[in-house]
């Protein structure tokens, strides 16, 4: 308990420490869209793009544990979907960023450490596959389902231009496209431009924290509790669930079946704000579901702890 403790604390401290300066108005509102901004176009497009351009992409990702994994993460964006647009009553698009909040686990900030630290570092190969794919295919699939619902009334060709329009413009879609570029055609970054991009790449989990905290201030969860709880439970128990239900049927490796298992159990990342922010949709329901998700991650994972043993 005190290592999960260790590892989800920092997070808060940091989400409050945005909160915090909110609330005593030390930054304008603009200031706090701004470090959005510049999270979601600049900082962390240069981690992905330097994440996946050192990948070693000869790595064999076994294809029982990406199904197993993304078919429970499918799950849980539907669940989002439907839940929010049968349940509750909310328009398309928020529909389609709440299902974007079931479906994004925060798999980095919260499945990588607590699975090394569960587990150990040996035990985090089907974490780093199913983190080489996770912001690709999530967006993917929530851009996708954006824009059928924004050009419903279009016909194909309108559909088809709004996905492709809105992938070629997404900063974070991009620099993933020019990650698997530069890996593949094998010519290293130069040193000073690689350190450079580094030092950007660096500041986007805390600067997105932070400005998430400050966002937390302004979309308070009034109102939205009822289906921020269905988030958390589409995100926290379904997800996992489905996930250990197809890799036992898969019959993944222990190994395996424990990384997926655990990315699963995690809140939903930073991006599902992100995406809201960008369509401007459900924002306030899911800066909640961040704060509130993170917070049950950790009696949440705990409980998938002790499962598997």
């Amino acid at each position: 308990m005190q290592a999960l403790i260790e590892v989800i604390l920092p997070v808060f401290l940091v989400l409050g420490a945005g909160y915090l300066a909110m609330r005593a108005r030390l930054f304008a509102d603009s200031v706090v869209d701004g470090l959005m901004s510049f999270t979601q176009t600049v900082a962390v497009p240069c981690l992905l793009f330097r994440a996946i351009s050192t990948l070693d992409l000869a790595q064999d990702f076994d294809l029982k544990l990406l199904v197993s994994f993304y078919s429970g993460a499918l799950a849980g964006f539907a669940a989002g979907f439907f839940g929010a647009r049968l349940l509750f009553g909310r328009p398309l698009e928020d529909a389609v960023a709440i299902g974007f909040c079931c479906l994004f686990s925060n798999s980095v900030m919260l499945g990588l450490p607590i699975t090394e630290r569960a587990f150990g570092s040996a035990a985090l190969a089907g974490n780093y596959a199913i983190v080489a794919v996770h912001a690709p295919f999530c967006y993917a699939v929530g851009i996708t389902a954006m824009e059928l619902v924004r050009n419903r009334q279009g016909g194909v060709t309108a559909v088809l231009r709004g996905i492709f329009g809105a992938m070629a413009r997404n900063a974070l879609v991009v620099a993933i496209a020019l990650g698997f570029a530069v890996n593949l055609a094998g010519y290293p970054l130069p040193g000073v431009l690689a350190q450079a991009i580094d030092m950007i790449g660096r500041s986007a989990i805390p600067v997105a924290l932070f400005g998430l905290g400050g966002v937390l201030y302004r979309y308070r969860p009034e109102g939205d509790l009822r289906l921020v709880g269905w988030i958390c439970g589409a995100s926290l128990v379904l997800h996992p669930a489905v996930v250990w239900s197809m890799g036992s049927l898969l019959d993944l490796n222990p190994d395996q079946f424990r990384s997926a298992v655990v990315t699963a159990a995690v809140a939903p990342g930073v991006n599902a704000y992100v995406f809201a922010n960008m369509y401007g949709a459900a924002r306030r329901v899911a800066a909640s579901a961040v704060l509130i998700g993170t917070a049950l991650t950790l009696p949440g994972v705990w409980i998938w702890l002790s499962l598997l043993g």
